[in-house]
């Protein structure tokens, strides 16, 4: 007897299996037959505007689980402030300048580069971009996130290029542009600046070395501290810097204390007192002033090669 047909089951439309392989690409194929980004785009007109400000990511490969994460946390924030009742738009774009795509370029090209002149470098360079920027709209569609896809900003177009050409003239014509000197990181391989990003910090040991700066007799006098004995410590991991210096830095609202220990007073951050008088290895040592690094400001010390 078959018992089925007597129990009182729900009925639903919604398959046993998710099968979200097969039905995420009919999702996919459904929202760009009915272009769903542009239904909400056409709702939100004339709603209150939410702007998510996008970093663009980097043409130059497939893309990886961070760019994942960063898309889909973004493309959830957008969803729910267009569910929320914003207008809520997203212009997708791509960072097509700058060393990661030269660099691939430069080694998909090995020994050829050398004859080639620098447009031609250039444009293999915008071609490779290209290439990664159908690559990888196609990998971000893949998971699920809505944009106006067909409309990217990429900043190597000349539409983009004008625009920033047009923001740096009104900076100009404000007079908030000047040249001046400024330190930068530079690749020596690359013989180019490198950015903040592309600067990889890898740890060192370096050596160090604790030296005394003795103070001018009338301004360890100024302190009420001996004054042919009163020094000022300082600690660096560059040695070999010591012949040019020519200065001693303190910060003006830290704490500083002066020790005696046997024939000589330290002048050394208050903080750093006791750590310090370990690594000298003078335990017997007595605090006999404390006072704020603004009133060291301007006097002088003997330099220890001198």
């Amino acid at each position: 007897m078959d018992y089925k047909e007597t129990l009182n089951l729900p009925k639903t439309d919604f398959p046993m299996k998710a099968n979200l392989a097969k039905k995420e690409l009919e999702t996919l194929k459904k929202w760009a037959d009915i272009d769903l980004y542009g239904l909400l785009v056409k709702r939100g007109e004339g709603r209150e505007r939410f702007i998510l400000h996008d970093g663009p990511p980097y043409a130059n490969g497939n893309i990886h689980s961070g760019h994942a994460l960063n898309k889909i946390l973004k493309d959830i924030i957008i969803k729910a402030k267009s569910q929320s009742g914003y207008f809520a738009p997203y212009v997708p774009g791509w960072d097509c300048h700058g060393l990661p795509i030269e660099h691939q370029v430069d080694k998909k090209l090995g020994k050829s580069k050398s004859s080639m002149t620098p447009s031609q470098k250039r444009a293999e360079c915008r071609a490779y971009a290209e290439k990664y920027v159908a690559i990888q709209k196609e990998e971000f569609i893949r998971l699920g996130v809505l944009g106006d896809w067909e409309n990217p900003y990429l900043t190597m177009s000349h539409e983009y290029e004008m625009g920033i050409v047009r923001e740096l003239i009104k900076f100009l014509a404000s007079g908030s542009l000047y040249r001046d000197f400024k330190p930068v990181h530079w690749c020596i391989s690359c013989g180019t600046a490198l950015a903040e990003a592309e600067v990889e910090y890898g740890d060192h040991t370096s050596p160090s070395i604790f030296v005394r700066f003795k103070l001018a007799g009338d301004d360890a006098e100024k302190l009420g501290l001996p004054r042919e004995s009163t020094y000022l410590v300082i600690w660096t991991t560059t040695p070999w810097t010591l012949p040019a210096n020519l200065a001693v830095c303190l910060h003006p609202d830290f704490t500083y204390s002066a020790v005696t220990a046997g024939d000589q007073t330290l002048i050394m951050a208050q903080d750093l007192t006791e750590e310090c008088m370990k690594t000298f290895g003078l335990l017997d040592y007595q605090t006999v002033k404390t006072f704020k690094g603004a009133k060291l400001d301007m006097m002088t010390a003997r330099h220890p090669f001198l």
